[in-house]
């Protein structure tokens, strides 16, 4: 499919079909959409866009766990937890993902949240032009995220920067939940300070998978570069508003095997 109009007319379609509450619960934003308070909202997201690599149930389920390990009110966990309470969390594992990382993890959300009143300030720290402005804002997320001395090195491999190549898949996915405000009942929108136009494509396998069938990805690897393509590609149909069709893609991947 190479007609522009066409493939417009298929994602739109899908992006109506996929961007709805019923699909939530199969899904790892269901982890957040338990919480109304917006530093819950914000911590439980980060944690689980992070962990969201595997099978979908089993990261639910895991992070499901985690927020049973912090009492289920993470904010409140993160800001007044006892030497106890962290020795429960040193049971929890996911894949690759271990208790010095959710240890880490803690340490720093305890630090930013005593002088912060929402993570998103964490993500302007790069923003010093509207020129590369998420690419800039994720390399010094990335730096302030390991900041501390205590910083341990194999949890870096967690938070994914472009200053690395990677599309950053899954930080891009947190930042379309908390800054995307469409009414629709999926993503939040609690965020006001990054726009939506900002905002670059979570590019995973299946994304990138249909997104090559519908010609909008010429690039042969996936990395940083290929997700701002696939962006650049979906401004075409909605320029201030290209990561919308995140919905439409993956729904078209996952739901329905398109490309396969």
């Amino acid at each position: 499919m190479n007609n522009i109009e066409e493939v417009k007319s298929l994602l739109d379609e899908k992006y109506d079909l996929y961007n709805r509450p019923d699909f939530i619960d199969e899904d790892p934003i269901s982890i957040p959409h338990v919480f109304s308070k917006k530093q819950d909202i914000e911590i439980a997201g980060f944690f689980a866009s992070i962990l969201a690599w595997g099978q979908r149930k089993t990261i639910i389920n895991k992070c499901k766990e985690l927020m049973t390990m912090m009492g289920n009110s993470p904010h409140e966990f993160v800001l007044n937890h006892s030497e106890t309470d962290l020795q429960s969390l040193m049971k929890f594992k996911h894949r690759t993902f271990n208790d010095t990382d959710t240890l880490y993890f803690i340490h720093f959300f305890k630090s930013f949240y005593q002088e912060h009143d929402s993570l998103e300030e964490a993500f302007l720290l790069g923003a010093k032009s509207e020129d590369e402005f998420m690419k800039n804002s994720l390399i010094a997320f990335h730096h302030y995220f390991f900041s501390s001395d205590i910083a341990p090195n194999r949890t870096r491999k967690h938070i994914a920067t472009p200053e690395r190549k990677s599309a950053c898949k899954r930080i891009n996915m947190y930042l379309r939940w908390m800054v995307r405000n469409d009414q629709r009942g999926v993503d939040f929108g609690i965020w006001n300070k990054i726009q939506t136009s900002d905002l670059i494509c979570p590019c995973d396998l299946h994304v990138d998978r249909v997104a090559r069938k519908l010609g909008l990805i010429q690039r042969k690897q996936t990395d940083w570069q290929t997700a701002q393509e696939l962006t650049d590609a979906l401004k075409d149909f909605d320029a201030n508003d290209p990561v919308k069709y995140d919905f439409a893609l993956f729904g078209l991947g996952i739901m329905e095997g398109f490309g396969k």
